[in-house]
């Protein structure tokens, strides 16, 4: 069994905040996609140790919903079959795509709808995405469509307190709150991990 996340607009708010920019993005495109992909990132995200507590399989189908310019979609492509990178950022995703990787499909979602074929994934996977979904119970509904019988669902966002990055703690959901939302949805917490120093790590199966 598996986890599963969500990533709106290529786990927006995820740079480092300093000066002005604590409580706002960065306001261009180019400034955005830097900072996703500063490697400054590394030292709090721990990308690889994210990734091999999944524990993922050859035969794997990956979502990375909210993939931005593909962070984690890079990462999960040679240890699996396939991974759908899910953003509603056309822009981003193009970013995606030069990659070159033949196992990965873009997707370009809408934000209510992650555009995924019914029981295709068995991981769907979110990094400081699920907090910018507004109709989290009619997305979960979504989620359960594509996952697989067997699937789960990952969340990685940020605690909600004050931190050196992500966003303000008004945006922010705790993961009792995530849980219940999830546990609300038809899915059970089946495993967590607690080595990032800024986020919850958690994997949701269906119950």
């Amino acid at each position: 069994m598996r986890p599963l996340i969500f990533l709106l607009a290529a786990g927006a708010l995820a740079w480092p905040q300093t000066g002005h920019e604590r409580h706002h993005p960065p306001r261009h495109e180019g400034a955005y996609e830097r900072a996703l992909e500063a490697p400054s990132r590394a030292e709090w995200q721990q990308p690889d140790k994210v990734v091999a507590a999944l524990r993922l399989r050859r035969d794997e189908v990956v979502a990375d919903i909210g993939a931005g310019t593909g962070y984690f979609t890079r990462r999960f492509a040679p240890l699996v079959a396939r991974v759908y990178a899910v953003d509603i950022s056309a822009k981003r995703l193009e970013r995606v795509a030069e990659a070159g990787l033949p196992n990965v499909k873009i997707v370009h979602a809408d934000p209510d709808d992650p555009k995924l074929p019914p029981q295709s994934v068995d991981t769907i996977f979110f990094c400081n995405v699920l907090h910018h979904i507004a109709e989290r119970p009619a997305y979960f509904e979504k989620l359960a469509r594509a996952l697989k019988p067997d699937g789960r669902v990952v969340n990685i966002d940020f605690y909600k307190r004050e931190l050196p990055v992500g966003p303000p703690v008004s945006m922010k959901l705790t993961a009792e709150e995530v849980t219940k939302e999830f546990e609300k949805a038809g899915f059970r917490l089946a495993e967590q991990f607690d080595f990032l120093p800024y986020q919850y790590f958690l994997i949701f199966e269906k119950k």
